[in-house]
């Protein structure tokens, strides 16, 4: 090896690490850190149905599942036509496996949905997909079957209008899911929050979940999270008027947050869809319909509803339906249902702006990547607004597809599953 050629291959060696370091998997729903934050940086900014995509790939059926990518395998579930399916595709757009997970399908609320809801996970060696029905399973990376089980077969029939479409969490091993559902009376509530081991599917711990709602308000559509800092790690669940604290290791109560239903004036249909928001220092706990959204503080415990001290902040009203917070640089992100889109302080929750982006239904939720925040409308019209606390539109793209799935970004793509197609944008 001549002299002349070392630095040559330094500088490679430097730009390929320099690359595998900035370029993220995304393993579940809302990313690595279950937070809708990418790393990564020359992400697209502008693109359309025939601009800018790498590729675009036909589906089998209409899902509003956000896919899972790792390396380079993309992982999305979906119908096809009353068949539940886990797909498997390179990220040069070529399907690479399909696996039937069970059959009966339901559409839901004419368009909004079916079966094909919660979100699959991967850890790189496996992949896990949820149905809406209970029909679950783990699957290696190649395809090949690890085990199945139908959850309600194990945890009971589900008593919830549109399905269950919580996606569980997968972290160290173990996944969480919470299963919170109702008949509309005291005696039948059926509201469960349950580890499973990842590798064979077997339970590690179940906790019965107390609640005192009623009616529609027992079911909850949102999906657990991990809060994990230095000092405490705990799982998040969200619904029937609560959100919960539970320790990793046997699910007990740590503590709960109430008055997102206030009883003064109790709306018996709120039940809850967008998740709550947990990074290092701050939980955002959004309701539903027009309703208040809280900041809680980080080392509680008990029942903190009536305590002062446990808030950073509130806001009496308008909260994020369906799409999940956002945090970023000190900044709180709250993208509304009808594509209004609210910026405010972390620490204080002073508004800078709450401004109009593509006024249709936003089922999806936000996420962020290189100084900006991608908002997806249901009308595929996908709104990239710079961060911070002036309001900026910086394209709009569409794709003129349906689509509730949220965006995905990893080496250097954004990844995009409508009702029809999945699509690679960018180079």
């Amino acid at each position: 090896m001549t002299q002349r050629t070392l630095p040559q291959l330094a500088a490679i060696l430097v730009l390929l690490l320099a690359t595998h370091a900035a370029a993220d998997n995304w393993p579940q729903w809302r990313g690595a850190n279950f937070d809708g934050i990418s790393n990564e940086t020359g992400i697209p900014v502008k693109w359309s149905a025939d601009e800018n995509v790498a590729w675009k790939i036909d589906l089998p059926g209409a899902a509003g599942a956000t896919p899972c990518v790792w390396d380079e395998r993309i992982f999305l579930t979906s119908v096809n036509g009353n068949e539940l399916l886990l797909l498997c595709y390179s990220t040069a757009g070529k399907e690479q496996w399909r696996q039937v997970l069970g059959v009966g399908n339901t559409d839901v609320r004419g368009d909004e949905g079916n079966s094909a809801a919660p979100s699959p996970c991967t850890d790189g060696k496996h992949v896990w997909a949820l149905f809406a029905n209970g029909a679950m399973a783990c699957f290696t990376v190649e395809g090949k079957p690890v085990w199945k089980l139908d959850l309600q077969e194990r945890y009971g029939k589900f008593k919830i209008a549109f399905g269950m479409t919580s996606t569980p969490v997968l972290d160290n091993g173990q996944l969480y899911l919470q299963l919170i559902h109702g008949e509309g009376k005291a005696d039948t509530r059926e509201a469960i929050v349950v580890a499973l081991n990842s590798a064979d599917g077997k339970q590690i711990w179940k906790h019965d979940r107390q609640s005192d709602a009623v009616a529609e308000c027992e079911h909850s559509y949102a999906s657990p999270t991990l809060y994990r800092d230095k000092q405490r790690e705990f799982l998040l669940s969200h619904g029937a008027d609560f959100v919960v604290a539970h320790s990793l290791k046997d699910g007990s109560e740590l503590w709960r947050c109430g008055d997102l239903n206030p009883k003064g004036k109790y709306n018996r249909t709120l039940r809850f869809v967008s998740s709550p928001l947990a990074t290092p220092g701050l939980i955002i706990v959004p309701s539903a319909k027009n309703g208040p959204v809280f900041c809680l503080n980080t080392d509680l415990k008990g029942d903190i509803t009536e305590s002062a001290d446990a808030y950073q902040w509130k806001r009496n009203s308008g909260t994020p339906d369906v799409p999940s917070p956002l945090a970023k640089d000190g900044l709180v992100y709250l993208c509304r249902e009808n594509g209004n889109f609210v910026c405010v302080d972390a620490k204080t929750g002073e508004e800078f702006y709450e401004a109009r982006t593509t006024r249709d239904r936003h089922r999806a939720s936000p996420v962020y990547a290189d100084g900006k925040i991608y908002l997806t409308a249901r009308n595929g019209i996908i709104t990239v607004v710079q961060a911070g606390k002036e309001f900026k539109i910086l394209a709009q793209n569409d794709l003129g597809e349906s689509m509730a799935a949220s965006p995905v970004i990893s080496n250097g793509r954004i990844y995009l599953r409508t009702f029809d197609s999945l699509y690679a944008i960018g180079k």
